[in-house]
């Protein structure tokens, strides 16, 4: 950014003026699509926002399917009761809680038809007091069983589940032979640098090379040899510390870095490997980019540890003109950073699970944003930048386990919140997503910077990187666009919306964004004008920005693909049904595991029902393009 640009200037003028003359007529050339292109990209009409209904709308000329719910049997498995009463074992074959992003695999492989495939999602965190009758360890620690412990385990992870088209409309295949489920207890191996060392070493695990399981799987990324990537984001709620007694100053510190305090869920009453104080490597073992091959059910997952420690939102790769690979993560907490991890082999451009080798060797970066509108890429390698004994630093490995420390060490830029990216497929510029930061020039902390334009921001803003090439260490930023509304300053070229999220830019060049305003601020005060969450769609070039998608009470609206023809697109809907204080004030009555529907009882609607995050699937009613 021009330093003689201030946050004034942004904020009167918009960014549109702001970054024309900071951008070159070559830069310009680059990312600006065509005139024609431009004005055919979005050809929907936005739809109002959605204030308090509890269902799904989508644009005139659009049909929205509820396809997958939690619950759903992945292939030949129990169905869903309605009172919460399967079974753990139930549990492990039918669709996760909370559902997240996903990926479409067209069958067969590199194929040009699109009536057969694989989708393939995460499934984030769990609702204790919808998954059980009688609620969880914080309801009633008394009636907390080992059960309890188990479906909830299972109810976390990943689902794999096959679908094809018949007579024009997409259905699950039941039973198939590629449908899995991946869980908090499904044993993964370990790769890469801290594969074998002492930082993962336990009792149960003495050589460090296998995990049981994966947790809190938030977004998501997809190889370009076709596997699936799942990310470990907020591992840290987790695990209990009963006592720091006999633990090391090391560990302490790495604990308090990392959050580890406490466990949401109370896993470690039945489960000690969720007792940090007995087992201190264990949240060591999490936090990691986790690969499998959904094309082979019997394919074991694998941690790629060389991409770093840290609370992965998601990752999205690019090509380097020499062959490498880059992926870039963001970590999703406030004032954490922005990764990008460049593989030292190159890819021969093949498909086939082999080459997830390729994740095992690299060298993991961090960017620092400076006020000039230039970046860098800082490489996190032991030895270099003063990641050495003197700061505390042992090995690669150490680095790499404590990733969040060694930034810290280098020099990083603190964001907002960084969550989603997604790379343009003919600019490849890197968009990514900053949801919010209330704490941001709060006394003792970081105050607005360049790249961080608001103190106190808590409608969030969308980044823009550029580079020369994937594999280069230094690249240009803009901010693309502050969301929020007129007062706060936002520069949203129409319909406006809060808390940037999920991101994902279509082979079209249409770039969906998704929001996450919490359910706590949920229709209330500044943020009642956005409505219930939401999925827009933005012209990259212009900024124009269209409503498409409105969720029911208290979602996220969070994970979207398409098949490759455009003209299927699914989304998930997450967590309907948290408390949302307009609506229990409203109501007069308060969630809680025998009024588990208080808020919000989409997508089945029964009277004594709960809510289940879902799949929803959209068409076109003309069966053409979705969006255009």
């Amino acid at each position: 950014m021009n330093p003689k640009v201030s946050r004034r200037t942004i904020i009167k003028t918009g960014l549109g003026g702001v970054l024309a003359s900071m951008l070159n007529a070559p830069l310009l050339a680059k990312t600006a699509l065509s005139q024609s292109v431009h004005h055919a990209l979005l050809g929907f009409h936005a739809i109002p926002v959605a204030d308090l209904l509890d269902d799904i709308v989508v644009p005139e000329g659009y049909s929205a399917q509820i396809f997958y719910r939690w619950g759903d049997p992945v292939s030949d498995g129990a169905e869903f009761k309605m009172d919460a009463s399967n079974t753990a074992q139930e549990q492990l074959q039918q669709a996760g809680m909370h559902h997240d992003a996903l990926q479409f695999y067209s069958l067969p492989t590199l194929s040009n038809h699109f009536e057969r495939g694989l989708l393939v999602m995460n499934h984030e965190y769990i609702d204790p007091q919808v998954l059980h009758r009688d609620g969880g360890a914080l309801d009633s620690l008394s009636t907390y069983t080992v059960e309890k412990t188990l479906k909830e385990q299972y109810a976390h992870g990943v689902s794999v589940i096959e679908l094809k088209k018949e007579s024009g409309s997409w259905e699950i295949v039941r039973p198939s032979h590629y449908a899995r489920r991946i869980t908090a207890c499904t044993p993964m191996l370990v790769s890469g640098p801290v594969a074998g060392t002492h930082y993962i070493q336990t009792e149960a695990d003495p050589k460090g090379q296998e995990i049981l399981g994966t947790f809190n799987n938030c977004s998501n990324g997809k190889t370009p040899w076709g596997t699936y990537l799942t990310c470990e984001e907020n591992f840290h709620d987790y695990f209990h510390v009963s006592t720091k007694k006999n633990i090391s100053k090391k560990q302490k510190k790495s604990w308090k870095r990392y959050a580890i305090k406490h466990s949401y869920y109370g896993w470690h009453h039945h489960d000690e490997r969720f007792d940090a104080s007995q087992h201190p490597n264990e949240p060591n073992r999490f936090g990691w980019i986790v690969e499998f091959d959904p094309l082979d059910p019997e394919s074991q997952p694998i941690k790629r540890t060389a991409m770093g420690r840290y609370a992965h939102e998601n990752v999205a790769h690019k090509m380097a003109k020499d062959g490498r690979v880059a992926f870039y993560s963001g970590d999703d907490a406030k004032f954490e950073y922005v990764y990008k991890f460049i593989t030292k082999q190159q890819w021969d451009g093949t498909q086939g699970a082999q080459h997830g080798g390729l994740l095992n060797e690299g060298v993991l970066h961090v960017a620092r944003f400076n006020e000039t509108g230039k970046g860098m890429w800082l490489p996190l390698i032991y030895g270099q930048n003063g990641l050495t004994k003197e700061k505390g630093f042992e090995s690669q490995a150490d680095v790499l386990v404590h990733a969040r420390m060694a930034a810290d060490v280098v020099g990083a830029t603190p964001m907002d919140r960084p969550e989603w990216v997604t790379i343009h497929p003919e600019t490849a510029d890197v968009f990514i997503s900053m949801t919010n930061n209330s704490k941001r020039g709060d006394k003792g902390r970081p105050k607005y910077d360049a790249a961080n334009p608001r103190d106190d921001n808590h409608f969030g803003h969308i980044m823009k990187i550029t580079e020369n090439d994937a594999a280069s260490t230094t690249f240009d930023w803009t901010l693309f666009s502050l969301a929020g509304d007129e007062d706060s300053g936002s520069t949203i070229n129409g319909d406006s919306y809060a808390n940037p999220d999920g991101l994902m830019i279509d082979s079209r060049g249409v770039l969906w964004v998704q929001t996450d305003i919490s359910s706590s601020k949920l229709n209330t005060d500044k943020f009642a004008q956005f409505g219930n969450n939401q999925m827009l769609a933005v012209d990259p070039s212009s900024g124009e920005t269209r409503r498409f998608l409105t969720g029911p009470i208290g979602c996220e609206v969070t994970g979207v693909v398409m098949t490759p023809d455009l003209k299927t697109m699914w989304v998930n809907i997450q967590h309907p049904g948290e408390e949302v204080p307009a609506v229990m004030q409203a109501r007069g009555i308060e969630k809680s595991p025998s009024n588990p529907n208080a808020a919000s009882n989409w997508p089945d609607h029964q009277k004594q029902g709960r809510p289940r995050s879902a799949t929803v699937m959209i068409t076109k009613d003309d069966g053409g393009i979705i969006g255009a």
